[in-house]
């Protein structure tokens, strides 16, 4: 059975995309910690990210580097955080998300409620600072 995130490629599940290359999907996480919270994720399915293929690896870092340079510059942050957990999921994904704190990257912590314009303008706002 696909995941979710395989749904969300092919486009019978709607996403807050940012960015896409052949091989990679960016989509705002729709649970937020952070303004700007996002997920980058291969298009092929694989559980988890120590699995993937070299290349595919080394796309989704890079992908995901791009990504954050974006986050990092348009949102107010001390830096871009990155965390690969994986539970959620079974499908490889890296979270990146605005942060000036240690605190701001506690799954735990209340996420935000925003309307569907807020999201529809954090998205364009990454994807246009790529």
């Amino acid at each position: 059975m696909a995941s979710i995130f395989s749904k969300i490629v092919e486009g019978s599940i709607p996403s807050y995309k940012v960015a896409e290359t052949d091989n990679c999907y960016a989509f705002l996480d729709i649970n937020p910690l952070k303004k700007g919270h996002t997920l980058v994720i291969p298009k092929k399915e694989v559980d988890k990210l120590f699995d993937l293929d070299n290349e595919t690896y080394t796309e989704l870092f890079s992908f995901a580097k791009q990504i954050a340079a974006s986050i990092e510059n348009n949102f107010p942050c001390n830096r871009v955080a990155m965390a690969v957990i994986g539970l959620e999921v079974p499908h490889a994904h890296i979270h990146l998300i605005p942060i000036d704190r240690m605190s701001d990257m506690n799954f735990a912590n209340p996420k935000l409620k925003l309307s569907q314009e807020e999201f529809v303008k954090i998205a364009t706002i990454i994807s246009e600072g790529l």
